[in-house]
């Protein structure tokens, strides 16, 4: 499974970029899963519903199954974060693996930098940093610059930089 990143600050556009590559990978023949990270407390789960009173009642593990998808909610309690290798270990295989976030971890990753978010970039202290997708030009970058509006080019580089494609 090839693995691939979207980084950026909040509000850079990473979703809607990854929202906007998945379909187009997609066509092209590839199975893509995708993980994302959260710096905020969430909770998928409803409160009243059964799957939330079995977590709230002290469950590990809950796991919900429908004929259309299933969902393995697992908490942690007082156990840490699992890294980035662990989660990517509970995914099932696929083409391509895009991550969302975990931007400290060493894996190959486009930064999404938007000059009007007003936070530093991150590709002059990141090597994983790859390459770079803005909505400005951007000097003295020494990786390659994409229009943020580029999806299809975007797509193609990480096809290509991930080995998917010669």
């Amino acid at each position: 499974m090839k693995v691939f990143g979207l980084a950026g600050w909040s509000g850079s556009g990473k979703t809607t970029l990854l929202i906007e590559l998945l379909p187009r990978i997609i066509a092209r023949g590839f199975t893509v899963s995708t993980m994302k990270h959260s710096h905020h407390r969430f909770d998928m789960d409803q409160p009243g519903k059964d799957s939330f009173r079995h977590r709230e009642a002290g469950a590990s593990e809950v796991l919900v199954a429908s004929s259309s998808r299933w969902a393995l909610l697992h908490e942690l309690r007082d156990e840490e974060e699992p890294s980035v290798t662990e989660l990517i270990g509970r995914m099932s295989p696929v083409d391509l693996l895009l991550i969302e976030g975990f931007k400290s971890h060493p894996h190959d990753k486009l930064e999404i930098h938007r000059p009007s978010v007003g936070k530093p970039p991150l590709w002059p202290h990141d090597p994983h940093v790859v390459a770079v997708a803005s909505d400005e030009g951007l000097d003295g970058l020494g990786v390659p610059l994409f229009d943020l509006n580029d999806v299809d080019a975007i797509a193609d580089f990480i096809l290509k930089r991930t080995g998917l494609v010669p």
